[in-house]
């Protein structure tokens, strides 16, 4: 396929009018969460870590959830540094938020008696494991499965009624840019993925009239530990198809998700990458706006030929390690 400069203009004219629209037109006035109830999972490090921070200098009240204590008392401390308020509280929790319902409704209800009513919730526990679909261990999915989806379930499914009930809340569910197409080497991770997007559309669909909002964020390759971990497992194939988009600083992202959720937008991305797979991807997409959506029927057209060319580009780098690798056995086989 040839990309002409007329093709890359209109993607590039598309692009800059739908930011400035966004900029100009759509943008809402943010909530205040000063003095309200956030609690933050995979609140000890990452992006989890980092948006329990901007909570934090925002004013709230913060509660945060994972695995490590050591870690998470090294979380609570560092916002003890960055107070707003005389009055500000944080606290922690270790918890399995992917293991028992009941054991995690439990916890929660303790959190609620000691700092108040859930009115946020940032989803943001998750781990990476990569592998060609068949080379992923059934145990590894499971674990995927039970911290990306079930830990999210849990805890959402907790607070939702209670939200519903008061009226307002806000309830965000980290993703991936996994969750908009499938990759070479992140079939079961993306497997997860696409599960929270499904849940993050139903429970904004069904929580709307309510008072609730939700904020589906999907998160670009970001200088984490758990991108370290990820990047231990991915197939080589995988690390040149996501390696070309750079990495992003969680505290660059964690901004980004807290502002799209704070003003309710369904969608929560950084970058023109991300924008871009995102509007490919997610055609049914709750968009806000009418001016949104009308410019997404007009971009859509060109952004088509652009997805083309990028699963044209992901299938030449496949079939090249491909032949690397069956000229690498062959040698070897020579050899012997």
């Amino acid at each position: 396929m040839e990309i002409t400069w007329e093709i890359v203009l209109c993607l590039a004219i598309a692009v800059l009018v739908h930011i400035l629209v966004f900029l100009f037109v759509m943008a809402k006035k943010p909530k205040s969460i000063v003095g309200r109830h956030v609690v933050v999972t995979g609140g000890s490090k990452g992006i989890g870590l980092c948006l329990a921070v901007e909570c934090a200098m925002k004013g709230a009240n913060v509660t945060v959830i994972a695995r490590d204590e050591k870690m998470l008392s090294g979380a609570v401390a560092l916002m003890e540094v960055i107070r707003q308020r005389p009055d500000q509280k944080f606290q922690y929790r270790s918890l399995d938020i992917g293991g028992d319902y009941e054991k995690v409704s439990q916890v929660l209800g303790e959190i609620e008696d000691a700092f108040g009513p859930i009115y946020t919730l940032i989803n943001c526990a998750g781990m990476a494991i990569c592998g060609v679909f068949e080379e992923v261990s059934v145990q590894d999915v499971h674990k995927l499965m039970n911290v990306n989806f079930f830990g999210t379930y849990n805890c959402t499914r907790y607070v939702l009624p209670k939200m519903k009930k008061a009226g307002e809340g806000i309830i965000v569910i980290t993703a991936s840019q996994a969750a908009m197409f499938g990759i070479y080497g992140y079939g079961p991770y993306s497997c997860t993925k696409y599960a929270l997007r499904a849940m993050a559309e139903t429970i904004a669909m069904e929580s709307r009239q309510h008072g609730v909002s939700v904020t589906l964020a999907m998160p670009c390759d970001t200088n984490t530990p758990g991108f370290e971990e990820e990047e231990k497992s991915k197939p080589r194939e995988t690390k040149i198809i996501s390696g070309g988009g750079g990495l992003v600083e969680p505290e660059v992202m964690a901004k980004a998700i807290l502002k799209d959720a704070l003003r309710g937008n369904f969608t929560s991305t950084l970058g023109a990458e991300s924008w871009l797979i995102t509007t490919l991807g997610g055609g049914l997409l709750p968009w806000d706006g009418f001016f949104t959506n009308l410019l997404h029927a007009f971009v859509m057209g060109p952004l088509r030929l652009f997805s083309y060319g990028l699963h044209k580009y992901f299938n030449s780098v496949i079939r090249k390690c491909a032949r690397e690798d069956r000229a690498k056995t062959g040698s070897e086989v020579e050899t012997k």
